[in-house]
């Protein structure tokens, strides 16, 4: 599975309800070692003591072939092997499984968490942690400031007092619930029923000053409760100067659409970028344009005036595969990337064009280029490429001058398509630390990863392309370093290989498949034809083609794909994967999927 760069550990799946769930460190084998382990029993997942919120659990494992096997005196299936997955019922708080194959038995102490909220034990009251603003909060004058509370059902009276008023909160009826994003996984990411009643009010001030902090309070009939939340409330006023201002000062802020690692990336901020600071929440800043940043990422200091930049003249030229397209400005602004089809769109907030002239001539890989002023403070240019396939693109700053380089598309030999091409491969994982998805044996995923990334290798180099690996031993790379080399290679294509596992909620004995992921649409073909070719040339399972926020889908110098070769954690995919044979073939038909989607490009 991969890793996603907001994750300070190994991290199997994404969070399922809030709680990421990580397998524990086993020894590793060689890959020459069968798939069939020798000992009598042995438990890959769940650790004991293990905490989850899924209402079912896989055990994974294998045993001799010839010993049956019992979970909690049933028989299981068996792959031909003797390896296991099947999924067991938990029970509210702790479960006792136990594992019986011929004389051995392990058991496993799991303990299954509620996911519904906290109330009071008498049922009075709201829950435990659900008062929001819940961290210190900062809005304008005139602006909506909201908040909301849990409660255990619709039929009772609810308000919060701040700065001298009460606003009331009212239940809302019909809401859901929606399940963390790793639900898409399993096909269980419909809305679920409310199991709380969420009570909101909002409130526009008027005056500038801190309010401190609100004080919830519910009542019904001759009952009441008050509770203070935990963040305090200040309310500015953005048109009077001094004007709060941010300076990016990491290499690449990170933008969101809200207030917290939960929310959606945007266009990353580059270095020495400057925003209005107009409202903030915890760690977390607005900027005038929209997005949120965390407060690590900039220096705050106090401006005579608003952050804006003034565009005149245009330029660009072709350097080697690429035209470079130059924007100079008065200061640097923020930028903002959308690709769609054959057109690439570059905004320009805090910006006013001055612009009478534009030196840009048509190219091999451009048809065209068309600008316009949006809103009064924003200028958009759009590149009309000549074809739908769009091959990498770098912004940066050279002074106040953004330069946006538009990759063109590779010189191709119509008969080794491959010939020329620099193709970047990691294997995912690897290291003393990050041992990536367990399988039913100690094998774990950096193994098969590394094995078939460095078969794709000879097969590449053998076609005529040149390949770069991010490790070609076992060895630990961070997300970053790995996402760093693949824009100092600026390769072709870039291609993370991995095997998956599952939440703990999904189904490991009956899973199985081809997985591929992209995030940027320059991405998109690749990863469906890829997963259409293996999943053809294969005979494979189907699991499916996602768009994903991982860490090695987002590189934007080249179209990059991460891939999913197969479950680990499934007792007969294992076998398959583990099989040398079929190592050498899929390596083969990864190669035979690349030089194909090359050789169709126009």
């Amino acid at each position: 599975m991969p890793l996603f760069s907001d994750s300070p550990c190994p991290r199997l799946t994404a969070p399922l309800s809030g709680v990421a769930w990580v397998l524990p460190a086993l020894a590793s084998l060689s890959l020459t070692a069968p798939a069939q382990a020798d000992a009598s029993l042995h438990l890959s997942y769940p650790p004991d003591n293990h905490e989850t919120v899924a209402d079912r659990i896989f055990i994974i494992g294998t045993a001799d072939p010839n010993q049956r096997v019992l979970i909690n005196g049933n028989a299981i299936n068996r792959s031909p092997a003797g390896h296991f997955a099947p999924s067991v019922p938990l029970e509210m708080g702790e479960n006792v499984i136990e594992v019986q194959a011929g004389d051995r038995r392990v058991q496993r102490r799991i303990i299954r968490l509620s996911a519904a909220p906290d109330f009071p034990d008498d049922g009075f009251g709201f829950a435990r942690g659900s008062l929001e603003p819940a961290v210190d909060i900062t809005r304008a004058v005139g602006e909506w400031v909201c908040f909301q509370a849990l409660a255990p059902g619709a039929d009772f009276n609810a308000a919060v007092t701040l700065g001298g008023r009460q606003i009331p909160l009212l239940p809302e009826t019909h809401g859901s619930e929606l399940p963390g994003n790793a639900a898409v996984l399993t096909g269980q990411n419909q809305p679920q029923t409310a199991t709380a009643t969420r009570y909101q009010g909002c409130h526009r001030f008027e005056a500038t000053g801190r309010l401190g902090q609100p004080v919830f309070e519910l009542r019904r009939g001759d009952r009441r409760i008050r509770e203070t939340a935990a963040g305090t409330v200040e309310i500015t006023a953005p048109s009077l100067s001094p004007l709060p201002v941010a300076r990016v000062i990491s290499p690449e802020a990170v933008s969101r659409t809200g207030p917290g690692t939960q929310y959606s990336r945007l266009t990353p901020i580059p270095q020495g970028v400057e925003a209005s600071i107009t409202g903030a929440e915890g760690d977390w800043l607005r900027l005038d344009y929209g997005v949120w940043v965390h407060r690590d990422e900039v220096e705050r200091y106090d401006a005579g005036a608003p952050p804006q930049a003034v565009i005149r003249s245009i330029s660009s030229r072709q350097r080697g595969d690429r035209t470079e397209i130059y924007f100079p400005l008065s200061s640097r602004v923020p930028p903002q990337v959308q690709q769609d089809g054959r057109q690439f769109r570059l905004t320009l907030h805090n910006t006013t064009a001055q612009t009478d002239l534009i030196a840009f001539n048509a190219n091999p890989a451009i048809q065209g280029m068309t600008w316009q002023a949006l809103d009064g403070d924003r200028v958009q240019y759009t590149f009309e490429m000549n074809s739908a396939q769009q091959w990498g693109y770098d912004l940066r700053y050279d002074n106040t001058t953004l330069v946006l380089s538009l990759r063109h598309p590779p010189q191709l030999n119509r008969n080794q398509p491959l010939a020329g091409t620099r193709i970047f491969i990691d294997p995912g994982h690897g290291g003393p630390e990050d041992f990536g998805a367990s399988s039913p044996t100690p094998v774990r995923e950096k193994e098969p990863a590394l094995t078939v990334s460095l078969r794709l290798r000879d097969e590449l180099e053998r076609r005529g392309a040149t390949v770069i690996l991010s490790r070609e031993t076992d060895v630990d790379l961070g997300l970053r370093e790995r996402m760093d080399m693949i824009q100092k290679a600026e390769p072709t294509l870039a291609l993370s290989i991995h095997y998956n596992a599952l939440p703990d909620s999904g189904d490991a004995e009956n899973t199985a498949g081809i997985g591929t992921f992209w995030y940027h649409p320059q991405a998109q073909d690749l990863a469906v034809f890829l997963y259409r070719h293996l999943v053809e040339d294969l005979n494979r399972p189907e699991y499916g083609v996602f768009w994903a926020n991982f860490a090695l889908t987002r590189p934007q110098i080249a179209p990059a794909v991460l891939l999913e070769l197969g479950f680990l954690i499934n007792p007969n995919e294992y076998e398959w994967i583990m099989d040398e044979q079929q190592q050498q073939r899929l390596a083969v038909s990864l190669a035979d999927g690349i030089e194909a989607w090359l050789a169709q490009q126009p």
